[in-house]
């Protein structure tokens, strides 16, 4: 990530929540709900896959969660929590979980006619916001206002992580874009129109998610992990325009990047979709990498190009089809896959080798198994893949 050539390109990709629920051997709700589950799953797949870093893309939890529900209900296809306070959560084996209020209804969100970017004080009552960006139901001691003061035991799971692998593998923290925030907040459809019904309003609530964003992106580079993942998964082309992104997207990830640069670690951002109409666009943010990169059709990516246009100013990462990896029957369509990655962007450093957006809950562990010992029979950047 410093974008020099290592002795092999390395593997890293990202797993889907539903892939540890499948794999790691522990309860579902324990993975998402405690951070000694969600650090165990993720060092025990880590380890299987043999991935030269592992994402840490669940804040830690509040000790004792657990401790408030009445009881869990096996279901055919997961889990029902029934929590002492009348709330219940599904969790499913191979998806992540969601949250009921009290009339069964969805969570919360805010409205955009009557939210005041001023005063945001009471932005935990929008438990849409919450559930969508900390993933709990509540938060029994959230600070007032925005999350500029972040809990201590947010970072457990980064601690647990980091005493376990004991500097053997880069490990990365993920902290949702400013654009994400906001979307979250309002909901998508909603947020979109207030994109166009009012940018000036926009603007300021931008202002305050930018805010959270980076208190949390430094609590986490603070805390010892290696990089920072800038989740920004709706500011591709199917959301926004290559105008808007400059406009909504740009001014707020250059900030929150020069923040954790400033902690003297690497950040790289996460977006899906179509992004081969922005990636001049995405590298003015001040990153150090580029994550996704989906391929057609899932986006328009094209490796080869994506190297020649920025490789030279960012590492990438990504490119592998998720779809084909999912579906591929046979251990030479994966190995087609991969090489194609390798030999589009190996060449002078700066390439990862990973899915394109997170490995699918049921893709079989064999596929991912495969990765490492194909990067180590090719040795180094400079050898052809066949």
């Amino acid at each position: 990530m410093r974008h020099k050539t290592a002795d092999r390109v390395p593997v890293f990709c990202q797993l889907a929540l539903g892939h540890y629920f499948l794999n790691a051997g522990l309860p579902a709700h324990r993975i998402w709900f405690t951070s000694e589950g969600f650090a165990e799953a993720l060092v025990k797949l880590q380890r299987r896959y043999r991935f030269d870093g592992l994402l840490i893309n669940l804040p830690g939890r509040q000790p004792g969660l657990l401790d408030q529900l009445r009881r869990v209900e096996k279901m055919p296809d997961g889990e029902r929590l029934h929590w002492k306070n009348g709330q219940t959560t599904f969790v499913p084996e191979d998806d992540n979980p969601r949250h009921y209020n009290l009339n069964g209804g969805p969570t919360r969100r805010a409205d955009f006619a009557t939210v005041d970017p001023d005063k945001l004080e009471g932005i935990e009552a929008f438990s849409g916001y919450w559930w969508n960006t900390i993933h709990v139901p509540w938060l029994d001691d959230a600070p007032p206002g925005l999350m500029t003061r972040v809990p201590d035991y947010f970072l457990n799971t980064i601690r647990l992580v980091l005493a376990e692998t004991q500097g053997e593998v880069s490990v990365n923290g993920e902290v949702f874009s400013p654009f994400t925030h906001f979307m979250e907040l309002l909901g998508y459809e909603n947020a979109l129109m207030a994109l166009l019904d009012d940018p000036g309003k926009v603007h300021a609530l931008m202002e305050r998610m930018t805010e959270s964003s980076i208190a949390w992106a430094v609590a986490q580079a603070r805390a010892g992990v290696d990089a920072v993942l800038i989740s920004s998964a709706f500011a591709g082309g199917g959301f926004l325009s290559r105008d808007m992104y400059s406009e909504f997207v740009l001014p707020y990830e250059r900030r929150l990047a020069d923040a954790v640069k400033a902690t003297q670690k690497p950040v790289y951002t996460h977006t899906c979709g179509n992004i081969g109409d922005r990636l001049d666009l995405m590298v003015e943010t001040h990153i150090d990498g580029l994550d996704t990169l989906d391929p057609p059709p899932l986006g328009n990516s094209l490796l080869d190009e994506a190297k020649r246009e920025v490789g030279g100013k960012v590492f990438l990462k990504g490119n592998m089809n998720s779809v084909e990896l999912l579906l591929a029957k046979s251990e030479q369509q994966v190995i087609a896959e991969a090489t194609r990655c390798l030999n589009a962007a190996r060449t002078g450093g700066g390439y990862i080798l990973s899915t394109a957006c997170s490995v699918a809950p049921r893709v079989q562990p064999w596929k991912l198994e495969m990765l490492v010992p194909l990067t180590e029979q090719f040795g180094n950047y400079g050898a052809v893949a066949e």
